[in-house]
């Protein structure tokens, strides 16, 4: 029996099977979950590209239900708990995996961002999350827990993350008010930071590849992370194995996030160079 087994989830943000947020469901479909899965409305109902997608990649899942939804719009949002309701009675757990900047403002300097598409950002990669979990304290009545993404570059400057880092910084601060005030109905909020990954997301930002051997050259492990570390962390936090941990940021970048200065073999190699 998985540690996951018998628990019922919701899962926003899955955009293809190389998602983060597929890899965590993955896991726990592995440990026994039950989940129910959101995609982004599709604009032609009968070309439905968003559902089609989503299916291929938890179809094999057996999953309770796919929804659309659009997160800026509440009338979804409450359909999509309203149908886990009547689905699943309660929940255990959600998975918020949604980050969104228009690109013009994603590749500029930070002061630069305009005011339109700070206020978007923001709403979708880190109100949401709130919005999520105020709805999920009523499906929870006997606690439960809440996952979210985020990135270093929510701590620290990471040159190309720009508007993106100023959401997630929001995004991790939001975990943690709302880690406090959920506590005492014994739910859960929690985040899990990163290494650079190759996913649809990873794409907009910066030199990707750069950003991957620098975590090989940098990191304690000497290495990036893979999909299935962070797939496996997730459900850890997900699952009964973690029920001690609230409010917490848990990095899963191969410790790349300790570091203050390169360590001494990367130096000398640059220096080689």
């Amino acid at each position: 029996m998985g540690r996951m087994e018998g628990k019922r989830g919701l899962v926003f943000g899955i955009a293809n099977e190389r998602s983060i947020a597929a890899a965590i469901s993955s896991a726990c479909h592995a440990e026994g979950a039950k989940m129910a899965f959101t995609h982004l409305p599709d604009a032609d109902p009968a070309r439905p590209k968003a559902a089609n997608r989503l299916k291929q990649v938890v179809g094999g899942w057996d999953p309770a239900f796919l929804a659309p939804c659009d997160v800026q719009n509440d009338e979804q949002i409450d359909a999509v708990f309203e149908q886990a309701k009547q689905t699943f009675g309660t929940v255990d757990f959600v998975l918020h995996s949604m980050a969104y900047a228009p690109i013009e403002d994603l590749k500029c300097p930070v002061h630069m961002a305009s005011r339109k598409g700070f206020s978007s950002s923001m709403e979708i990669s880190a109100y949401s999350l709130i919005s999520l979990a105020r709805r999920a304290k009523e499906l929870m009545p006997q606690g439960g827990s809440i996952l979210a993404m985020t990135y270093l570059g929510g701590e620290k400057v990471i040159p190309g993350y720009n508007l993106m880092g100023l959401c997630k910084a929001a995004l991790e601060s939001a975990v943690e008010y709302v880690a406090h005030e959920l506590g005492p109905s014994n739910i859960r909020v929690n985040a899990i930071s990163a290494g650079p990954l190759r996913t649809l997301a990873a794409s907009a930002v910066g030199d990707f590849q750069s950003m991957q051997k620098l975590y090989e050259a940098f990191s304690p492990l000497r290495r990036n992370i893979s999909f299935e570390e962070v797939g496996q962390a997730g459900a850890f936090l997900l699952s009964n194995a973690a029920s001690g941990i609230t409010g917490e940021n848990l990095h899963v970048d191969a410790g790349y996030h300790i570091m203050g200065a390169p360590p001494d073999e990367a130096v000398l190699n640059e220096r080689q160079t």
